[in-house]
């Protein structure tokens, strides 16, 4: 579907009927306003309708990247049309723990499937007395391992890209991906 004119659409505020007394038996007034109706009446289509263009399973085809892009999605433009719409849903899971081990982990098996394991290199603890040892790494780093489910080929390139628009930009990452039984 593509936006634009719709010939047999009526604008249902027609703009003549707004127009002054004097003017309404304008032949010439009218027509150009029938003109801007032909014109608005998408427009109106679209705003009546605005809600459905932020629910994944209501949204048109070709608006799924422009409501990827205000979730902070990437969408493949070759990929079909189930698995964006799946990636959009996953949001509403992912969003809230938005750069955190466990959002990696939910985008990465919403998209690709299979098993993922996150290991990062932070860490938090508490301790009644200060001066203690810090938890995790010094230098930050995320390890993400993914194991495609039997049969499935992974496109590098796309799980690259999606693992590097989750993590948080100041963390480097790395990227595997085992088949299973495979030891690490």
């Amino acid at each position: 579907m593509t936006r634009g004119t719709i010939g047999s659409l009526a604008n249902p505020h027609p703009l003549a009927d707004t127009l002054p007394a004097m003017l309404r038996g304008d032949a010439f007034a009218r027509l150009l306003c029938a003109g801007f109706d032909d014109l608005l009446a998408p427009v109106v289509l679209d705003l009546d309708t605005f809600v459905d263009h932020l629910d994944p399973d209501t949204v048109p085809d070709d608006m799924l990247p422009w409501l990827a892009t205000w979730l902070g999605l990437g969408i493949d433009s070759p990929s079909t049309q189930s698995p964006q719409r799946h990636e959009l849903r996953a949001t509403r899971s992912v969003n809230p723990v938005r750069g955190t081990r466990r959002s990696i982990e939910l985008a990465v098996a919403s998209t690709f499937g299979g098993t993922v394991e996150v290991v990062e290199s932070g860490g938090a603890r508490w301790s009644p007395t200060p001066g203690g040892d810090l938890p995790g790494q010094p230098e930050p780093g995320v390890t993400v391992t993914l194991v495609p489910p039997a049969g499935v080929e992974i496109d590098r390139r796309r799980l690259d890209e999606l693992v590097r628009s989750v993590t948080p930009a100041h963390v480097p990452y790395t990227v595997v991906v085992r088949a299973a039984g495979e030891g690490t």
